[in-house]
């Protein structure tokens, strides 16, 4: 791996910019969540090369050039692990989110490399979140057998659903994918006993639609638990003149409360995810991809900051 940039602050998350051994251009972050990389480590890399969806929050998808080989995935991990670590990651929990740019499903090449990371690191924790795209179903399956083989609980399998009504969804996330049934038929086999339960993600705008008797008619309490996210700071969010819903100061969505209230009522497990905001200036965060930001440069408040002096050619 060739870095050619770095942006952030080692104690709180950096994002590298490196070009693979096939000379592909990917980000990869590594972010420290609790501000004690001996506690938690966590790497969030890419599983594509761009792409091809174009979520209407998400800087990832303004082109695609296809999937990275094992290898590319691996050096994105192996080269934080080195930098920090030395060769192995000396931390109680040392987790890799496939989640960075790229969907993970429409790339078998992750399979393998998490199988690779379950075999090499004894406390390693795999991630994964996908919008389950039509077309995919060999790899869930493959996904499913690797989970039940190697990693009965402590696997977070994260769906993203945004949107509570089907056609707002279709408009968020503009691809053919599995409807709330085929998710919760999945989620449901895919769920082990004292292990995690699986993730329904919102990252939350006041556009979007969240009615909790929608999670409640699919999604039983047992499986399922519930992440609000805020609407990150992206290029994307800008132009689709989206606003986050969640007030990064107190943790709690404002045009959406009754959706956590109800869904707490009902008996869910919910997270309201708000992290460092130095994640938003850095451009670590979901959604946010520094490459986009520096190829368009709008006038965005509160994010990239760290890349604004950069003057990196993108082509």
């Amino acid at each position: 791996m060739e870095i050619l940039s770095e942006v952030g602050d080692p104690n709180v998350a950096v994002v590298y910019i490196g070009r693979t051994f096939k000379g592909n251009i990917v980000e990869f972050v590594e972010s420290i969540p609790t501000y004690n990389p001996a506690e938690k480590w966590v790497l969030i890399v890419s599983s594509l090369n761009g792409c091809p969806v174009g979520c209407k929050m998400c800087d990832a998808g303004f082109f695609y050039k296809g999937r990275l080989s094992l290898d590319e995935l691996m050096e994105q991990i192996e080269y934080p692990i080195q930098r920090r670590w030395n060769g192995k990651p000396k931390t109680r929990k040392f987790k890799v989110q496939f989640a960075r740019m790229g969907e993970p499903s429409f790339n078998m090449a992750v399979i393998e490399a998490m199988r690779l990371l379950g075999e090499r690191y004894e406390n390693f924790h795999p991630s994964l979140s996908t919008i389950a795209p039509i077309g995919t179903n060999k790899f869930f399956e493959r996904l499913l057998e690797l989970k039940k083989e190697m990693f009965p609980t402590n696997f977070q399998l994260q769906f993203s659903i945004h949107s509570t009504n089907p056609e707002q969804r279709d408009e968020i996330i503009p691809v053919r994918k599995w409807d709330f049934e085929k998710i919760a038929e999945y989620g449901k086999a895919f769920y082990d006993e004292g292990g995690k339960k699986i993730t329904l993600n919102f990252a939350l705008a006041r556009e979007n639609e969240a009615d909790a008797n929608v999670i409640a008619e699919y999604f039983p309490k047992e499986y399922f638990l519930i992440k609000i996210t805020p609407l990150n700071p992206t290029v994307s969010a800008l132009k689709n003149r989206l606003t986050n819903d969640v007030d990064l100061e107190t943790g709690l969505p404002m045009k959406h409360k009754k959706f956590v209230d109800d869904l707490r009522r009902l008996g869910y497990d919910v997270i309201i995810s708000v992290g460092d905001t130095r994640e938003n200036l850095i451009g670590s965060n979901c959604g946010q991809y520094i490459l986009r930001f520096l190829k368009e440069r709008p006038e965005l408040r509160e994010a990239y900051t760290f890349a604004r002096g950069f003057e990196f050619r993108v082509s």
